[in-house]
C-alpha cells in the first residue's frame, strides 16, 4: 500500500489576509541560509506552493509559510513566503502569522506580557516582540525591512484609466504607490473589484515602460504591487490615519492593509518631510482592520533615504488540521511535491 501522505497545518490570518502555516510534513531542504531553501522550494519543489494556494486546497488570495529549522542560531525558527505571485522574501502579514504560530505550537513558550524573538525570513533575522494576555497573543511587532523611495511623482498615461501620478517605493518588493482620491476611490469595500481591475492597468502599464533595480539586490523582476492611498489624518502629535489597500496579483486585493505596503507608506511620508523617528501611521483596509506601522529610524545608503521601522497588528488562528494528499485525484498535481513530502517513500 502506499502510504497516506499528508501535512500538518495552522490557518491563521492578520487583518483578513490568510496565511496557512506548515508546521509538519515536509523533509529538511537543502541549503545553508533559509534563503537558499527559498530558493530550492522555488526551483525543485513548487508543487508544495500551488498545492495549497490552488484548488481544491486553497484560493489565490491565502498565503503559505513554511515552518523550516533556522540557519542562524539567534533565530528560533525560519519560514519561508510562498503567495500567488511566487516567493516574496518578506511579508509583514505574514510574518505576524509565522510569529503567532510559533507561539501557538510551543516552539517559543508564551510568557505573560512582551516577549521577545527572532526569525529568519529568506530577507534575513526578523526581531518579534510579541504581547500574550491571559495566554492570548494580543499583538505581534515586527521589523520592516528597510525601506526607500525610487521614484517620486513620475506620471503614465493608462488605458481606460488615463493620466496617473505615482511613486515608487521598496519596501520588500517594489510599490506603486497612488493617491487613491484622485482617481476618484473612497477606499470602501464596494470598490474592491474595480480597485482590482484599476490596479491591474496600471501596473501593467508601468511594467511595460520600465524596471525597478534595488541598490543591493540589482534586478528583482517586474513591478508586483500597487498600494492605494488614502488621505492622511493627523491624530495627534505623532499619530496619524490613512486608509489603504494593496493588489498584489490580478483579480487579488489584499483583505489587510499588509505590513510592506505600510513601510513603503512610512519611507513616502519621510521623502516629503511628513513624518519623524518615532511617528505612527495606522493603515485602515477596506474591511476596516489596520496594521500600524512606526517610523523608527533613517540612514543614508548611496542616493536613498532607508526608513527603519516596525509593524504591529494581531493574527488570529482560525484552524489546526491534517491536510492528506491523495496523488490519485485528478485534481491533484503530486510532481514537484511528493519528494519532499516526509510519508512518501525516497524516490
Amino acid at each position: 500500500m502506499q502510504p497516506e501522505l499528508k501535512l500538518q497545518l495552522m490557518d491563521t490570518h492578520a487583518g483578513g489576509d490568510v496565511s496557512r502555516i506548515v508546521t509538519g510534513g515536509i523533509r529538511p531542504l537543502p541549503g545553508a541560509t533559509v534563503r537558499a531553501q527559498m530558493e530550492y522550494l522555488r526551483d525543485e519543489a513548487d508543487g508544495l506552493r500551488r498545492l495549497l494556494l490552488e484548488e481544491p486546497y486553497g484560493i489565490p488570495e491565502m498565503s503559505v509559510d513554511l515552518l523550516v529549522p533556522p540557519t542562524d542560531p539567534k533565530a528560533v525558527a525560519g519560514y519561508i513566503i510562498m503567495e500567488v505571485m511566487g516567493y516574496p522574501i518578506y511579508s509583514g502579514s505574514n510574518t505576524m502569522c509565522t510569529a503567532t504560530a510559533v507561539l501557538e505550537s510551543g516552539i517559543v513558550a508564551k510568557q505573560e506580557g512582551w516577549q521577545s524573538f527572532m526569525l529568519e525570513a529568506p530577507a534575513g533575522l526578523v526581531h518579534i516582540d510579541a504581547f500574550v494576555r491571559d495566554g492570548v497573543v494580543e499583538a505581534i511587532t515586527c521589523g520592516g525591512l528597510p525601506s526607500y523611495i525610487d521614484t517620486y511623482q513620475a506620471s503614465i498615461h493608462v488605458p481606460d484609466v488615463g493620466n496617473v501620478n505615482y511613486s515608487v517605493a521598496y519596501s520588500g518588493g517594489f510599490y506603486a504607490l497612488v493617491d487613491a482620491t484622485s482617481l476618484g476611490f473612497a477606499l470602501t469595500l464596494d470598490e474592491e473589484r474595480r480597485l482590482s481591475d484599476c490596479a491591474y492597468r496600471i501596473v501593467e502599464a508601468i511594467r511595460a515602460e520600465r524596471r525597478f533595480s534595488h541598490y543591493t539586490l540589482g534586478d528583482v523582476g517586474p513591478l508586483p504591487f500597487l498600494h492605494f492611498m488614502g488621505p492622511v489624518e493627523q491624530l495627534a502629535d505623532n499619530s496619524y490615519r490613512s486608509r489603504s489597500t494593496t493588489y498584489v496579483h490580478p483579480g487579488v486585493i489584499c483583505r489587510s492593509t499588509t505590513g510592506t505596503g505600510t513601510s513603503a507608506r512610512l519611507a513616502l511620508m519621510n521623502h516629503e518631510g511628513k513624518i519623524r523617528p518615532g511617528d505612527r501611521l495606522e493603515t485602515v483596509s477596506l474591511r476596516e482592520t489596520g496594521f500600524i506601522g512606526e517610523f523608527t529610524g533613517v540612514r543614508q545608503e548611496g542616493p536613498h533615504q532607508v526608513v527603519e521601522n516596525t509593524i504591529t497588528g494581531r493574527s488570529f488562528v482560525l484552524n489546526r488540521a491534517d491536510i492528506v494528499v491523495n496523488c490519485d485525484d485528478p485534481m491533484v498535481e503530486c510532481a514537484g511535491l511528493k519528494h519532499i513530502l516526509t510519508s512518501a517513500h525516497p524516490e
